[in-house]
């Protein structure tokens, strides 16, 4: 019985370090799509910028982890809706999230063997995030010293490119669905603000992180058909 267990405890061992792992750095902007400013869908108006870890489960997935901030302007006069620029508001924002999921590769991604390795990717997960709460008092945005969380629902396209044995390059286009209304200080929640709501209640925002990521691989496994 105590060999039994020895042996589940190499094989467990084994598995853990023969997995490849990624962490690394995400820098780019984001921008905002609520009821102020652009509704371009990809149109960053600040800096982004955060950490990811990878754990790379097969050739097809990885589970991936990371913390993001980032910085936004929804500015009405820049807007193409005439109702909108005259209107005027101007809303400055800041997130700082954290998430987990799944990353899919489009096609098999083996990181054990030399060579150039490229793949698309999709990842999805779940988000938890922290944003400055503000509502619009006339046409005055009020500061209430106060922030907010919320939850949200990451959706990412991109891509990354293997550069050596060590270092990948990416790039990603990553929307997230809030349960919120209130980025752009349209919805704040309760009855003593009713008064101050506007634009489409019905509809939470979004907000989009664009960049690229560059990442540090380690725990190669030793494989027997690198050179194939």
């Amino acid at each position: 019985m105590h060999r039994f267990f020895l042996v589940i405890l190499l094989l467990f061992g084994f598995a853990v370090h023969a997995q490849t792992y990624e962490v690394g750095v995400f820098a780019g902007g984001a921008n905002m799509i609520g009821d102020v400013g652009r509704t371009n869908y990809i149109l960053p108006s600040d800096i982004a910028f955060g950490g990811i870890f990878k754990w790379n489960k097969s050739k097809r997935y990885a589970w991936r982890g990371s913390l993001m901030y980032g910085q936004f302007t929804a500015d009405d006069t820049k807007s193409n809706m005439s109702s909108r620029q005259q209107r005027g508001y101007i809303v400055d924002n800041s997130i700082l999230e954290g998430s987990v999921g799944l990353e899919f590769n489009f096609v098999e991604y083996n990181l054990h063997k030399l060579g150039p390795a490229f793949t698309p990717y999709l990842y999805t997960g779940v988000t938890y995030f922290r944003y400055d709460y503000n509502y619009f008092n006339g046409s005055v945005l009020q500061d209430i010293s106060q922030k907010d969380g919320s939850l949200a629902i990451p959706m990412t396209a991109g891509f990354k490119y293997r550069i050596n044995q060590f270092l990948i390059f990416g790039a990603e286009i990553g929307a997230r669905y809030t349960f919120t209304d209130n980025l752009d200080a349209s919805n704040p929640e309760g009855s003593n603000f009713d008064e101050f709501s506007f634009g489409n209640i019905f509809s939470d925002d979004w907000y989009v992180f664009s960049g690229v990521t560059l990442t540090y691989t380690f725990g190669r496994k030793l494989c027997t058909d690198c050179f194939e």
